[in-house]
C-alpha cells in the first residue's frame, strides 16, 4: 500500500516538473516573435540621420524639385503639342524676346511694302498729261517702332491730254500740209500723221526716311520725305495694223511708238513727301493695309530745239529735234497708293 502511494507521488511531481517546463519554453517563444515583429517594423536609422532636421532646407529642396518638375511637365507639354499640329507645324514653345532680326523695343528690324493706286498731275504738268496708274514695291531697315529708311521704287503712269496731242500732230504735219492737208491715204503712206496718241510715265529709285506717330489700336499713322532718281518717259504712237496669222488673213489695230521723233526721255533728281495711315490686321502680327498720299516735285527745265531737214516725211522731218520739251519740263504729281506693309 505505501509503495503504490510513492509512485503515485513521484508521477504527479513528473508530471508537474514537465507542465512547467512546457509553459517555460511557450512563453520563451512568443516573446521571441514578439522581438523578431518589432524589430521587422522599427525603421532603420543612418548615423548621419540620427542629427535633427535642417525644416528651412527641407523645404528649399521639395520646392525646387516641384519647380524642376514643373518646367519639365511644362517643356514635355509643349513637345506634345507641336507633334500633334499638322504639317506646317507652328511651335508653341516659349516666347523669345530677343534675336537678330528684333530691335531693343521688340519691332522687327526689318520691313517691307508693296501697293497700287493712281497718280495725278497737277499745278502745270496737269495741263499737258492726265491721271492714271500706278505702283510701289519697297524694302527696308527699321531703327524702331518709329523710325525706318526704305528702298523703294515707284512706276507712276500718265496720259496725255487731248490739246497736248492736237498740238503735237500739228507739228508733225506742218513742214509739208500746215497740220491740214492730211488725208487717210497720205498718212498711210507715212507723209503725214493722222490718229496720234500717246503716253507718259514716270519710274524712280528713292530713299525715304519714314517716321511712325505715336498711336493706340489698329489705327496707325505715319509721314514720310525721300528723294533719288526719276526718270520720265513720254511716247507718242499711231495706230497699225497686224497680222494675226503667217498669211495676214485676220489683222488687228495696235497703238505703236512711231518713231525716233516720238520718244523722249529725260532724267532728274526729285523729291517727295507725304502721310499715310494703316490698319493692322491682328495685334499677333507685323502686316498691316495702309494708304498715303505724297507730294512729288521734279525740278526739270524746257529743252528746246526744233530744225526741220529736208525729209519728205512728216515723221523724220524733225528727226533728232526737241518736238515736245513739256517732257523736260518740271513736274509734280500727287501719287495715291494702297497696298499691304509688313
Amino acid at each position: 500500500m505505501n509503495n503504490h502511494r510513492s509512485f503515485f507521488a513521484i508521477a504527479c511531481r513528473a508530471t508537474a516538473i514537465s507542465l512547467l517546463m512546457a509553459t517555460t519554453a511557450v512563453v520563451a517563444r512568443a516573446q521571441q516573435t514578439a522581438s523578431a515583429a518589432s524589430a521587422a517594423q522599427a525603421p532603420l536609422l543612418l548615423a548621419s540621420e540620427s542629427a535633427p532636421t535642417d525644416l528651412a532646407l527641407t523645404s528649399s529642396s521639395s520646392s525646387s524639385l516641384l519647380t524642376a518638375e514643373s518646367d519639365a511637365a511644362s517643356e514635355s507639354s509643349f513637345k506634345l503639342l507641336d507633334s500633334m499640329q499638322p504639317p506646317p507645324r507652328r511651335g508653341y514653345g516659349r516666347p523669345h524676346y530677343g534675336g537678330s532680326n528684333t530691335n531693343a523695343d521688340g519691332s522687327n528690324k526689318y520691313t517691307g511694302l508693296a501697293g497700287v493706286g493712281f497718280a495725278a498731275p497737277v499745278g502745270n504738268t496737269h495741263k499737258y498729261e492726265t491721271p492714271s496708274y500706278d505702283f510701289q514695291v519697297g524694302f527696308g531697315r527699321n531703327f524702331s517702332k518709329s523710325a525706318a529708311l526704305i528702298f523703294q521704287f515707284d512706276y507712276d503712269h500718265f496720259g496725255l491730254q487731248g490739246k497736248t496731242l492736237q498740238n503735237q500732230e500739228y507739228l508733225f504735219n506742218y513742214p509739208y500740209y500746215e497740220g491740214s492737208n492730211c488725208t487717210s491715204d497720205l498718212a498711210a503712206s507715212g507723209y503725214c500723221v493722222a490718229g496720234l496718241d500717246g503716253n507718259n510715265h514716270v519710274w524712280s529709285f528713292t530713299l525715304n526716311p519714314t517716321f511712325t506717330l505715336p498711336t493706340e489700336g489698329s489705327l496707325g499713322a505715319y509721314a514720310v520725305v525721300g528723294f533719288g532718281y526719276y526718270h520720265k518717259v513720254t511716247n507718242f504712237t499711231l495706230p497699225t495694223t497686224e497680222c494675226a496669222d503667217y498669211y495676214c488673213d485676220y489683222s488687228y489695230s495696235v497703238n505703236e511708238t512711231c518713231g525716233p521723233s516720238c520718244h523722249y526721255t529725260s532724267n532728274s533728281v526729285g523729291v517727295n513727301g507725304g502721310f499715310g495711315l494703316t490698319y493692322k490686321i491682328s495685334k499677333f502680327s507685323n502686316e498691316r493695309f495702309y494708304v498715303e498720299a505724297r507730294y512729288v516735285y521734279l525740278p526739270n527745265s524746257q529743252r528746246y530745239g526744233i530744225t526741220a531737214n529736208s525729209s519728205t516725211t512728216a515723221l523724220n522731218a524733225y528727226t533728232g529735234n526737241n518736238l515736245y520739251p513739256q517732257n523736260s519740263n518740271r513736274t509734280t504729281y500727287i501719287p495715291v497708293k494702297f497696298g499691304l506693309r509688313f
